[in-house]
């Protein structure tokens, strides 16, 4: 081997073999070429590689940057995060939910009871500040964010159950212009003699009792109610000179009852205004009036005092019912007196019973001719929405089940049927002891500790019909209107012969639904 060196310095070295000959020196210096050609390419990969990193390395700082912040708080130390974000991807992701619902579940009972939450935040921005300015970990994020949640979800309840509750007094009142109707009636009947002329007319009278007309009883002290339930019976009626009605009200009401009437009379058919002062009881039945009207009280009042010793707080889905009990309505002597309807009627055979909050869409002629079968009274029972259906008016929600006199007499979800609008064979009644059992229901409760219903005269009226009544067409009567928790469809409001605003927003409330005014209309 020879080594052949430049005179000018190191620039080039040249290795031949002393063995090969001239043929082969072509060979020699391709080799070498390649060779300075593998040398120039190493440099260009070097400075590519150069670049490359420059551009990639201060995205990777950010990103590590970040790492770290976002790890201060959650894992030991930040090391370990970001071994984990850059190497197992979302993983530390779910170690934050991990974490987070750790802590959040290792929240105390005490906080969950809301005790201990003196200083707890009031608004977002308040929790942002606090974590910012003291640098908070995830724990206590989370034990100060449940804190707040279940302070806001305290006061949404409270504030929900105290609006349900105002809803319901705001249901009892007696709207100005009511009152001030009722008042200038009776100045009309004192200075106007058509007010005070007589209820029928003399020409009228014999219909009162003819059996072959219509008979339809309301009992009520509310003028403008019971105008409504008579024009919108008149206005559907296919035949509205067949109709008969008779309104049993109080002594106060009775002047502006009767006023009302005598002046309206042109356009309305034979209506009879007849005050609880005009009828000649004797003395047998005052009593047991009386007897039912202080068992009712003290029914009412025990469930009052009942709800204010918990402070109006209610079991889940009972609410409006509780509250409902509650109504004045509930005491009212012409709400009871419908159990003695064979006798405030005594000529009379066969009636339909309207209460005074009501609207009737249809002809209602065609209850006359219903068979009842041989049973009392004829009443919706199941809803429109099928057989056994009738939400919020089954037995359990009206009766005490735990007590055995209930559990042995109903069944709990059965369904109750509709009071509102009812026919009642008179004939039949009379030959019953309705009366007397719905008498004695109220002295078994006496007896039980006033423990077997909430108040009202619903609960013992169904104790006392058990069996004796024959079931309508739901489309008959639908309920519910003026409620929030019964819904009915629009179409099937349209096609009820007769709507009942049993709720408490009655239409002639500032409460009532507009909606649902559109519809009697």
């Amino acid at each position: 081997m020879k080594f052949y060196i430049s005179a000018t310095g190191i620039k080039k070295v040249t290795i031949s073999n002393p063995g090969v000959g001239i043929g082969k020196g072509s060979g020699g210096c391709a080799a070498a070429a390649a060779a300075l050609a593998a040398r120039r390419f190493s440099g260009r990969t070097l400075l590519l590689l150069l670049l490359l990193l420059a551009i990639v390395l201060p995205f990777i700082f950010v990103r590590f940057a970040f790492l770290v912040l976002e790890s201060a708080s959650v894992c030991d130390s930040p090391l370990d995060c970001m071994g984990l974000r850059l190497f197992r991807g979302g993983d530390t992701s779910l170690k934050i939910g991990e974490e987070l619902t750790r802590a959040l579940v290792e929240e105390t009972d005490q906080d969950v009871n809301g005790r201990g939450k003196k200083g707890s935040l009031e608004s977002f921005d308040d929790l942002v500040k606090e974590m910012t300015l003291k640098r908070r970990d995830i724990r206590a994020f989370a034990s100060v964010t449940k804190k707040m949640l279940l302070q806001m979800e305290r006061k949404v309840q409270s504030a929900k159950h105290h609006e349900l509750v105002y809803w319901h007094l705001a249901s009892h009142g007696i709207p100005k212009s009511l009152h001030c109707l009722s008042l200038r009636l009776t100045e009309e009947y004192s200075v106007n003699a058509m007010a005070r002329m007589r209820l029928p007319p003399p020409e009228s009278v014999s219909r009162l009792t003819d059996p072959s007309f219509h008979h339809i009883v309301i009992l009520t002290d509310n003028v403008l109610a019971a105008s409504v339930v008579i024009s919108s019976t008149v206005q559907n009626a296919v035949n509205p000179e067949k109709f008969v009605f008779h309104i049993v009200t109080d002594k106060k009401t009775y002047t502006p009852m009767h006023a009302w009437f005598a002046i309206n009379s042109a356009s309305s058919p034979v209506v009879e205004v007849k005050g609880l002062h005009q009828y000649d009881w004797p003395q047998e039945v005052n009593f047991k009036v009386r007897e039912m009207l202080d068992i009712h009280r003290l029914i009412w009042r025990r469930h009052y005092q009942n709800l204010k010793d918990s402070d109006f707080s209610f079991v889940e889905g009972t609410h409006e019912q509780s509250l409902q009990a509650l109504n004045p309505s509930c005491l009212a002597l012409l709400n009871h007196l419908r159990i003695y309807v064979p006798k405030l009627f005594p000529d009379l055979n066969k009636i339909v019973l309207l209460d005074d909050d009501v609207v009737v869409q249809s002809d209602l002629s065609s209850l006359w001719e219903t068979d009842l079968n041989g049973k009392v009274a004829g009443a919706v029972v199941d809803s429109w929405c099928g057989n056994n259906c009738c939400p919020g008016r089954k037995y359990k929600d009206y009766f005490n089940f735990s007590h055995p006199l209930i559990s042995s007499s109903l069944v709990q979800d059965d369904c109750a049927w509709l009071s509102g609008m009812n026919v009642f064979d008179l004939k039949a009644w009379r030959q019953t002891n309705i009366t007397e059992a719905y008498s004695t229901w109220l002295r078994l409760s006496v007896s039980s500790g006033l423990q077997l219903w909430q108040p009202g005269a619903i609960p013992p009226t169904l104790l006392a019909f058990k069996g004796l009544i024959q079931s309508l067409e739901p489309s008959w009567h639908v309920a519910g209107l003026g409620s929030r928790s019964v819904k009915s469809p629009q179409e099937i409001l349209k096609s009820a012969a007769v709507l009942h605003f049993s709720g408490p927003a009655k239409p002639w409330l500032e409460i009532s639904n507009p909606e649902e005014q559109k519809t009697d209309n």
